[in-house]
């Protein structure tokens, strides 16, 4: 078989560390039914560069996260570390394929044992990959390169009495316990509050420059995507329908999913600068009436970005079906039973 050969826009960041060569994967989920999560994907991963794996729900990102982490089994294809064969056929060689690979999952509430304190969560991957280590000094260190200080304030708590973003660094800090060159991040800012998702990201990238990280960054945001990677791959439906520099994939999509999602990226921006200013409020005017009367309010103005460019009409907040902007109508009232039941009640009128 041909092998395929990949130009990466991240292979000048670093050596290559990880090859997914296609590979698939299959799921049976009814008699003479399967499912084909994952179909025919190839990408490498280097050194101190990152990836990012964008798409919808369920085109399977994850799918393909969990097979680079060894907790799935491949149906098609390889994966290939420091370009040797990847092969878990037993518990030994998974821990030590583990000390290489680690995943951070996107759900801090549920990847932490609420059962156990920071300082179970950390200690034990201290001692299970770096067995000659000090595991006080390590743990400290751990804690200080996500920026959870001072550490003693933090390793006694539980994970219900930590924030979701101080979870997900004491995740980060769990992962880096193994001492990894391979970095899997699924969707980890995509649970958390929108004020920290930028130094959560920042913090990312600090530890991949630090630690000379491989990171495949999987999200469905493509503006995180566009600021945070190297490469930008895009998943639909379990296939890579496009790849390329992350500028370049954010300004001019080729494939048709990819122009909707950042048409929706740039409207979503451009919603962030200030609004149209609003007419004066009076008793028993609809909404759409009012939206219209704000354009000859005296001083108002059209929204624009940060830039100060206009924001494109077809990007400006509508109802839902209302027809494209500029033609707004009052919305009709809604149906509801007890509305007919009356009117049918009504004496006819000659």
């Amino acid at each position: 078989m041909t092998e395929l050969t990949l130009t990466s826009a991240a292979a000048e960041r670093g050596p290559l560390a990880m090859e997914a060569i296609s590979i698939g994967k299959d799921f049976r989920i009814g008699r003479g039914q399967i499912l084909h999560a994952v179909r025919d994907v190839s990408f490498n991963l280097y050194r101190g560069a990152v990836v990012a794996l964008v798409g919808e729900s369920g085109s399977g990102k994850s799918t393909a996260a969990r097979l680079l982490a060894g907790q799935e089994r491949l149906t098609s294809g390889r994966i290939q570390l420091d370009g040797k064969p990847v092969k878990v056929a037993s518990r030994g060689d998974f821990r030590r394929y583990k000390s290489e690979v680690q995943l951070v999952f996107q759900d801090p509430f549920s990847s932490l044992n609420p059962v156990h304190t920071v300082r179970y969560h950390l200690e034990r991957p201290v001692k299970l990959h770096q067995p000659d280590a000090n595991v006080s000094q390590e743990v400290a260190a751990l804690l200080d390169q996500v920026r959870l200080t001072p550490a003693q304030q933090f390793l006694p708590k539980y994970p219900h009495e930590l924030s979701g973003g101080q979870r997900q660094r004491v995740s980060f800090a769990r992962a880096l316990a193994a001492r990894p060159a391979v970095l899997l991040a699924d969707e980890p800012v995509s649970m958390l509050d929108v004020s920290i998702r930028l130094e959560m990201l920042a913090l990312l990238d600090d530890l991949r420059q630090r630690f000379r990280l491989a990171m495949l960054y999987i999200t469905h945001d493509i503006a995180s995507a566009r600021y945070f990677a190297d490469e930008v791959l895009v998943m639909y439906a379990g296939e890579i329908v496009e790849r390329g520099p992350a500028e370049e994939i954010t300004q001019h999509p080729s494939h048709r999913h990819r122009t909707l999602t950042t048409s929706a990226a740039r409207c979503a921006a451009a919603r962030g600068a200030p609004r149209e200013a609003k007419a004066p409020r009076r008793a028993g005017t609809p909404r759409a009436s009012r939206r219209l009367a704000a354009r000859s309010v005296p001083g108002a103005r059209s929204p624009t970005t940060a830039a100060g460019r206009t924001i494109p009409p077809s990007c400006r907040s509508r109802p839902p079906g209302a027809p494209p902007a500029g033609t707004w109508t009052s919305p009709r009232p809604k149906w509801s039973p007890r509305r007919e039941e009356v009117k049918a009640r009504r004496p006819a009128t000659s």
